[in-house]
């Protein structure tokens, strides 16, 4: 959930270093800090709480030189968000310095037994441990005769990572090796970049896209040792890796607000965009009723599926929600949604001929990675062909871990999101749910052909609809959102394949407003929530026409009459005319609903936070991408 960046080479190290985590920003952070190393073998080490504008005023003050160093923005997990628990942290003779990412789950032990050795620590954080325990081993290997050099210390560090349990990313530098940078991956990903004389390492591709479009994602179990002559890798075997690079595309690594004052606006304004990018590269003329959609899967890998699970987080969770109510409703598939963190720890009994879909917006997300992983395992050892593992993975990030990890991978294509609260990526998982449901109900014959081209019809019109829909409220909810100054708990109603919808609704108020809001199925009203309605609680009900419409209304109406200020997100009509505040959307059919109604509680949620003040694209407490459990 942190950002690294480290690089070796023949240029000044410090600024460098900052400009690859302002890059990384976007993933949220509570203090940051960076360590450099120069010629004569001097340490300077520089953090501070806060934004990284607070680290640049430090930098420029008091100077950091050196042309090999490390850079992080840290997530506080082991340990309040204060200086002294900002990465790196160095050894006791400051000799040693680490930045990392993730958890040393055993980090008590080794600190209990390195303070009995007389290490002295000065941080809450688990990471500090490291730094300890390499500048222990290096002084036995010097004393020993060793040599100093960076390959010592490449040496050392592959001695002292099998004694860390958990998931990390890390990088050091040390002062007898001034022109050596060693990094190691586990679990938490890591890229190494290949520069023009310098050679770089980084948590995201955007903290290297600015230097390189060449990179080398490392593997889980990897170490390597930067220098300015180049890249050594090394397997768990200590055994040298040679592996061709890959190429960084497009222009999507980098960020720009296009003039819109927060990154998740623009972003909510770009999601015409890509629908019609989505439309244009998956419902193309020419197709067949055999294969109405456009996807990167041979025929061969519809076969025989009889059922579906799908393990997601958060958003990506919500996203899931409505594709297991296509899945189920409209192709015939039975389909459940696990949490991915729940489904590790109490997985349901196996079943033949079962695709297992992992959806993650950043492909990094340590639960779904650990799910999918796991749930794999249990395939392969049950021996059966018809229960053998077959995946999926669902994501905006092509370079990603899942995307190394899946056999196969429908990539979203919504470029870089900057804001923590996912908006465009939401729709593109929702669209990427649309295409496989119409693949499914094509192959197996579960709806006919009219019905799966209505469908695609309908979604060919999508671009210019969102287009009007997004201009629309952007301008109705920035009028509404005063009227939520003081409000501290929000209900949000949906049904049927809408009800995910208020559950993302609620999860977007929470996150960026820090408004209490809950999201309920609008039958389940009545059965406890109820109690919760008063003049000071409003709700927001989604209610589109289809079976459950009247329902909707009814329950609407229930709310109503307890006096709780009713907002519909609806079309405009003499049904709908009992909501105090609308906000419509146009007539569609039930089936594209969730494409529509998500748009103004995405922009109902932004203009209330950014009426409040708050930093609307790095909510306090939240990261882009959560790598850790």
């Amino acid at each position: 959930m942190c950002g690294i960046v480290a690089l070796v080479g023949s240029r000044e190290a410090a600024f460098q270093l900052l400009d690859g985590l302002r890059q990384l920003e976007y993933r949220g952070y509570d203090s940051a800090g960076i360590a450099t190393v120069d010629a004569s073998g001097r340490i300077t080490c520089l953090k501070t709480e806060g934004k990284l504008i607070n680290l640049t005023a430090r930098v420029d003050e008091q100077g950091a030189p050196g042309r090999c160093g490390i850079g992080h923005t840290r997530w506080a997990t082991h340990g309040k968000p204060e200086e002294r628990n900002a990465h790196p942290h160095c050894s006791v003779d400051g000799a040693v310095a680490v930045v990392q990412n993730g958890i040393i789950e055993n980090y008590r032990n080794l600190r209990e037994t390195l303070q009995a050795n007389g290490a002295v620590f000065l941080s809450e954080t688990d990471t500090e441990v490291i730094p300890h325990l390499i500048s222990a081993e290096l002084s036995r290997w010097l004393a020993s005769g060793e040599t100093a050099s960076g390959t010592l210390l490449l040496q050392v560090v592959q001695t002292v990572l099998p004694q860390l349990q958990g998931a990390y990313a890390l990088a050091v530098i040390w002062k007898q090796a001034p022109g050596a940078l060693v990094v190691a991956r586990k679990i938490a990903p890591l890229l190494i970049g290949l520069g023009e004389g310098e050679f770089l390492c980084a948590s995201d591709t955007p903290a290297l896209a600015s230097f390189t479009r060449t990179i080398l994602p490392m593997e889980d179990g990897e170490v390597a040792l930067l220098s300015p002559l180049g890249v050594e890798l090394y397997n768990t075997q200590g055994e040298r890796q040679q592996r061709m690079p890959t190429l960084l595309t497009g222009a999507d690594h980098v960020a720009d607000k296009r003039g819109f004052r927060h990154f998740m606006l623009k972003e909510i304004h770009e999601q015409p965009e890509i629908a019609e990018l989505w439309v244009t590269r998956h419902l193309p003329q020419g197709l067949t009723a055999q294969m109405p959609v456009a996807l990167p899967l041979e025929t061969s890998f519809y076969r025989d599926i009889e059922r579906v699970e799908i393990l997601a987080c958060g958003t990506s969770r919500h996203a899931a929600l409505v594709g297991a109510y296509l899945l189920e409703q409209f192709a015939g598939l039975p389909t459940t949604v696990y949490y991915a963190s729940e489904f590790r720890y109490a997985p349901p009994p196996l079943a033949p001929n079962t695709l297992t879909i992992g959806v993650t917006q950043s492909g990094e997300t340590a639960d779904t990675l650990a799910a999918l992983t796991m749930e794999a395992k249990r395939r392969r050892a049950h021996g059966d062909p018809a229960y053998a593992p077959r995946q999926l993975g669902v994501t905006n990030r092509p370079e990603s871990s899942l995307s190394r990890q899946m056999p196969h991978i429908l990539d979203i294509g919504a470029g870089i999101e900057i804001g923590v609260a996912a908006t465009k990526t939401f729709l593109g998982q929702l669209l990427t749910f649309y295409g496989l449901a119409m693949a499914f109900a094509a192959k197996r014959s579960s709806r006919s052909a009219d019905e799966i081209s209505a469908l695609a019809d309908e979604l060919r019109k999508l671009p210019e609809q969102l287009r009007a829909l997004v201009n629309l409220h952007d301008q109705r909810c920035a009028g509404l959102a005063h009227r939520f100054a003081a409000i501290q708990d929000v209900i949000f109603l949906g049904r049927g394949i809408n009800y995910p919808i208020a559950l993302e609704g609620a999860l977007k108020l929470k996150e960026i407003s820090y408004i209490h809001a809950e999201g309920y199925p609008a039958g389940e009203m009545k059965h406890g929530p109820i109690a919760l309605l008063d003049a000071h609680v409003p709700v927001v009900s989604i209610a589109v026409p289809g079976m459950v419409f009247e329902k909707v209304l009814s329950n609407a109406q229930e709310a109503k009459a307890r006096d709780a200020q009713l907002i519909g997100v609806a079309p405009e009509g003499p049904d709908t005319a009992l909501f105090d505040e609308l906000l419509p959307v146009p007539e569609m059919s039930e089936w594209i609903s969730p494409l529509f109604t998500v748009i103004p509680m995405q922009l109902l949620s932004y203009h209330i936070a950014a009426h409040r003040g708050l930093d609307v694209d790095q909510p306090r407490n939240l990261a882009k991408s959560v790598t850790v459990e």
